[in-house]
């Protein structure tokens, strides 16, 4: 995988600097502030995507590649996208940048904790023996948490200008999952349909089950309406370039990828549905 283990990490590292333009100090004001959706949220995203994830894992018998490749895109945070059709579905798009920004900073704990905890649990044994899960929150650490607390000071710096162009920042950084995800696809042309139609059922389950899911528990427990699609959108679109990352930095074979590039073609056309269901409901 090697041209795509040389663009995820910078791709990765730009995208997470154009959320940190997109961030202001207020975003994690409002965690404090409205603490009861953001909770519901961020348990969802944590806690409850992980274990539907593994449930799903166990149910089809997925091969080791498969089932770990599904657990690292159920460890991923939300991504950009999520706050872009949480907008669409007149969704709380300021609890969505909450949710994203906040999740994207934990991840450098959560996702290696989640990853090795199910690599003992599958009996995985292909991992380089060199990486570590602190080597992994700490290469997570230079190409999210820096890029995005860079991105807010130069948010700081030059609030106007960033704030009258982030819809072309949004672009640019969608455009960079595109590159990886092609890159993926170029690279492994031969065999990547057969990892898709491993893949393909067990993510379109983690999909449409966790976004039902997150939608009824936050029917019970959030405020309202729009809390609702937003936290049931960012329960599913998950920040794909940074499961390509974490993949491409623990694995060799592209197998392990494959579930992030399956899910990728998934949540755009569920979320989408998502959307058009919904569209009334505020």
């Amino acid at each position: 995988m090697g041209i795509v283990t040389s663009i995820a990490p910078i791709a990765l590292a730009l995208i997470m600097l154009g959320l940190g333009l997109g961030l202001t100090i207020q975003d994690f004001k409002r965690v404090i502030t409205t603490p009861k959706d953001f909770s519901v949220g961020i348990i969802c995203q944590l806690i409850l995507l992980p274990i539907v994830a593994y449930v799903i894992v166990l149910v089809l018998r997925l091969p080791i590649e498969i089932a770990l490749g599904l657990m690292i895109i159920a460890a991923a945070p939300g991504g950009v996208t999520s706050n872009v059709l949480t907008k669409f579905a007149n969704g709380d798009v300021a609890l969505s940048i909450s949710l994203t920004a906040v999740g994207s900073l934990i991840s450098i704990i959560s996702v290696p904790f989640i990853i090795f905890t199910s690599a003992d649990l599958l009996g995985v044994t292909q991992m380089s023996k060199e990486i570590t899960m602190t080597g992994i929150a700490l290469k997570m650490a230079l190409v999210v948490t820096i890029p995005v607390i860079i991105g807010m000071i130069i948010r700081s710096f030059a609030n106007n200008f960033i704030s009258s162009n982030l819809k072309v920042i949004n672009k640019i950084t969608g455009f960079l999952f595109l590159i990886v995800f092609i890159a993926v696809w170029i690279e492994e042309r031969e065999n990547i349909f057969n990892y898709l139609v491993q893949a393909g059922i067990a993510v379109l389950m983690l999909n449409i089950v966790m976004m039902i899911l997150a939608f009824y528990i936050a029917k019970f427990f959030a405020s309202g309406n729009p809390q609702k699609k937003c936290i049931a959108l960012e329960c599913g679109l998950q920040n794909g370039t940074l499961a390509v990352f974490v993949a491409t930095q623990i694995f060799d074979k592209v197998a392990y990828v494959v579930p992030t590039a399956a899910y990728a073609l998934i949540m755009y056309i569920t979320g989408f549905i998502f959307i058009y269901v919904l569209r009334d409901k505020n």
